[in-house]
């Protein structure tokens, strides 16, 4: 039986790359979404020659007639691409849970995944999933844990960060969500206590065998909830993106105080902006992106152990990598093979190898190396 899959958003950075990956499976019926319905049609008409889904297009905004929408469609799975999540509420999962449709998001921000728990009731009343934070984090970042798990006695500290290539192309709507924490204060677990940070700060620079260095600074991701609730024995959790074109992303710390000091009130208000200013050096450094996930611990022997996994991304693959667990979750689902209903956030739904099976491309590696 062929299941019908909505991807709001479709055509985007994230929801494209999700349903090239979809494309291929001739048991879907796929609905590319958003308000341009003509780059749907572009979507759609590029990746025809070599579909074995079946493609279609719709007008959606999540914004506006998102039920409506949702009934006339009559989708099994939604696919919410079309953030920022740090500005929306959980009506898009309502209106698919309505719909008896499962649903999967992209969220990254973590107040909405944090109270994702809302819709756990309709989600089990309709008998249905509804997941969020299907990324880099908190998906595959917790796929990285467990996949690990196993070599720790007590697994004491999470740290982990991206740092995409320089010449990958860039959306307003993750630029609109990394501004709204830039010099702005989040909690995190440090040290065994809860501590106030700010956003883009606590710079940190990270070594990467074949790449180089690249500079980090704290950013606010819902694995900074996550990952404690999921491993209490943690002490330390932090995360930390990098820009690698390093004018922009000192520049971004230099602001980050400014809002600090009250100087800059609405920084998200120049995203625009300022994503087309950044546009202007796309050409510049590498299309080579990077993720690590740092674990420490003690091993079963009492002995201390740290770890790091890292995925490179090369030839401008990066973003297919925040995509990847949308993707296999959307398989799961349509198949069968994954059982279960109310809300969760993207954490033990898939296995790190059931990622990276999904995500094989030569452009793409792994590596863990004990520090």
């Amino acid at each position: 039986m062929t299941c019908r899959v909505l991807v709001l958003g479709g055509y985007g950075q994230f929801g494209s790359r999700i349903v090239e990956g979809l494309a291929t499976d001739a048991d879907l019926h796929l609905f590319i979404a958003g308000r341009e319905e003509r780059k749907a049609h572009a979507l759609a008409e590029r990746l025809a020659p070599v579909a074995r889904a079946r493609l279609d297009t719709a007008r959606v905004d999540v914004e506006d007639g998102i039920e409506t929408s949702l009934a006339t469609l009559q989708p099994d799975i939604v696919i919410h691409t079309a953030g920022p999540f740090q500005a929306r509420d959980h009506r898009v999962a309502r209106a698919a849970l309505a719909q008896d449709a499962h649903y999967i998001d992209l969220a990254d921000g973590r107040a909405f995944v944090e109270t994702f728990d809302a819709v756990d009731a309709q989600a089990r009343a309709a008998g249905r999933m509804a997941i969020t934070g299907a990324s880099s984090v908190p998906g595959l970042s917790a796929a990285v844990i467990a996949a690990h798990i196993d070599r720790f006695a007590e697994l004491h500290v999470v740290e982990a960060g991206i740092s995409p290539g320089n010449r990958t192309e860039r959306g307003l709507a993750t630029t609109r969500a990394i501004l709204g924490y830039v010099g702005r204060p989040f909690r995190v677990l440090q040290g065994g206590r809860w501590t106030t940070v700010h956003g883009w700060q606590s710079l940190r620079r990270v070594v990467f065998p074949g790449v180089g260095a690249r500079w980090f600074a704290r950013c606010e991701v819902p694995d900074l909830s996550v990952l404690p609730r999921r491993h209490p024995g943690l002490r330390t959790c932090e995360f930390r993106a990098g820009l690698e074109l390093r004018r922009m992303h000192f520049g971004l710390w230099l602001v980050a105080w400014m809002v600090r000091a009250g100087l800059v009130r609405d920084l998200p208000r120049h995203a625009e902006r300022l994503l087309a200013i950044s546009r202007r050096w796309l050409g510049l450094a590498s299309d080579v992106g990077v993720m690590h996930v740092d674990m420490a611990g003690v091993d079963p022997a009492g002995r201390p152990l740290k770890l790091r996994w890292s995925i490179t991304a090369r030839d401008g693959v990066g973003p297919r990598i925040p995509a990847t667990a949308a993707i296999v979750l959307a398989r799961k689902l349509a198949r069968g093979t994954l059982r279960g209903t109310g809300a969760t956030a993207c954490v033990d739904l898939f296995t790190l190898d059931e990622c990276l099976d999904a995500l094989r491309d030569p452009a793409i590696e792994t590596s863990t190396q004990v520090l």
